[in-house]
């Protein structure tokens, strides 16, 4: 039941966040970093991508994704276009990757350590829907206070 939830708010967070990014009324304005904000949704797009397909498709779908996290934050102005794809395909490499675990792999220890202590894959995995819908909401300010 969890798996068929986690999928569901996945492909729920990513849409919305495709949404977000294609809102923008001027392409430019999804780089800005203005007001105190500190990262663009440009670059809070790539994060969120680098992450899921690091802890979901590298890891459990054994997708071979290299994350480079650094470039997550220092990139300027890649195309919309390009971002939206990235985003069709996480949420593929994320449902495919879901699509591979049962109970028992949810309450197994996750194989990488991302916290100072081990969690089990059901923790992580919660623990990634609760960071994409935080940077989600942090993309929603960004465009209603800077895409002007």
């Amino acid at each position: 039941m969890l798996i068929k939830t986690l999928k569901s708010l996945f492909y729920r967070d990513l849409n919305r966040l495709k949404t977000e990014i294609a809102s923008y009324a001027q392409e430019e304005n999804i780089w800005i970093v203005d007001h105190g904000i500190a990262n663009s949704a440009g670059n809070l797009c790539l994060h969120l991508i680098g992450n899921l397909q690091t802890y979901i498709g590298a890891e459990i779908g054994k997708t071979g994704y290299i994350r480079n996290r650094e470039a997550e934050f220092t990139l300027r102005d890649i195309p919309r276009s390009v971002l939206l794809d990235g985003i069709d395909n996480t949420i593929s490499v994320v449902d495919l990757a879901l699509d591979k675990l049962n109970q028992d792999d949810l309450a197994a220890i996750y194989p990488l350590l991302v916290f100072e202590e081990k969690t089990t894959t059901e923790y992580l995995l919660v623990h990634l829907t609760t960071h994409l819908t935080y940077h989600l909401g942090q993309i929603n300010y960004h465009r209603r206070l800077l895409d002007l």
